[in-house]
């Protein structure tokens, strides 16, 4: 399958009192069209900030380098050339950003304007990008798009403001938003975040259908492996602003080969009940990240090596199930 995000060398760097911090560093992966790649780890890993990143939403003062090449993009037709994400200017990303490559947001009632109703504000992102449409034809493009995030009564939902609905049809509404003008790459940042399982079960549907139906490649930010493990194909692990582990979703998670990878399987409610083991310590605070691995200070498998580099991402040598790499001097 054709690619249609690449990802190479992605670095955000953060101003802080202490100094410029990484909460993304160095990160690659690729994304092919119909695709859905799932990016887990702890709360702090990064995940969030590489998503806004990549929409060139990040904070003000932050610093990108590295290549997020976006192919097969409208704009300049199906080619092979691509479009740099990180070097784009801000007209530019103004015109990917709904159109090319969206975002569904963490928090609905954060991301939704609440004194506006959710017809307007989904027309609005139609019209940012055809600005020919008539109303009449704008208005009936968020209908459909209403419609495809299985929203029951569109025209009746259309009218109604952001807390007039349940928690699961807000999610569903910027779903609507994200998909009106039609990209070919969505990022879902905890889309099922505050939800309870039923509705997680639904909106997980939701997003498997609409990638199958409309070829969407998705990637899936997530703290929830079985979120994972339902609908991605691909997963990449991530801590303190790295990579930790790439590659099949079922072969990642029944043989990991990371330890942090490990861990976050332990610690995983199961049936019948068993005691769960956490991971001992927390995440580092950028500021003060250890020389070596970042996550040797809460790794049963340390060794005195683990602390005199960053390991490189290597492929991981006999694996037939597909490509996989991993971030561990450990692994041969």
């Amino acid at each position: 399958m054709a690619i249609k995000l690449d990802v190479r060398g992605l670095t955000v760097e953060l101003p802080t009192r202490a100094g410029w911090v990484r909460p993304v560093n160095e990160v690659s992966f690729a994304l092919e069209e119909g695709e859905t790649l799932g990016l887990v780890g702890e709360s702090g890993s990064g995940k969030t900030m590489l998503a806004l990143a990549l929409l060139g939403l990040e904070p003000p003062g932050a610093r990108r380098s590295g290549e997020a090449w976006l192919y097969g993009s409208r704009r300049n037709g199906s080619g092979g050339s691509g479009v740099n994400l990180i070097a784009a200017s801000d007209r530019e990303m103004r015109l990917l950003r709904g159109r090319e490559i969206a975002m569904i947001f963490q928090e609905p009632m954060t991301a939704l304007n609440p004194v506006v109703r959710v017809g307007a504000q989904i027309e609005e992102a139609i019209r940012i990008h055809e600005p020919r449409l008539a109303p009449n034809q704008i208005q009936q493009r968020a209908l459909e798009a209403i419609d495809r995030a299985a929203i029951p009564e569109p025209s009746r939902r259309a009218r109604q403001y952001p807390h007039q609905l349940s928690g699961g049809l807000r999610q569903r509404a910027l779903i609507a938003m994200a998909l009106a003008a039609g990209p070919s790459v969505l990022v879902a940042d905890e889309p099922t975040t505050a939800l309870d399982v039923t509705v997680q079960k639904q909106i997980l549907d939701l997003l498997e259908g609409l990638g199958r139906d409309l070829k969407l490649s998705l990637l899936l930010i997530t703290h929830d492996l079985g979120v994972v493990d339902q609908i991605a194909d691909r997963i990449a692990v991530m801590y303190a602003g790295r990579i930790v582990e790439q590659g099949p979703t079922g072969e990642v998670l029944r043989h990991p080969r990371h330890p942090y990878t490990e861990g976050l399987l332990r610690a995983l409610p199961r049936l019948p009940p068993e005691k769960l083991e956490s991971i001992r310590g927390a995440v580092p605070a950028l500021e003060r990240l250890p020389s070596g691995c970042a996550f040797a200070p809460r790794c049963s498998y340390r060794v005195p090596e683990c602390d005199a580099r960053v390991p490189d991402l290597v492929d991981v040598r006999g694996v037939p199930e597909g490509h996989r790499t991993v971030r561990c001097i450990l692994v041969k």
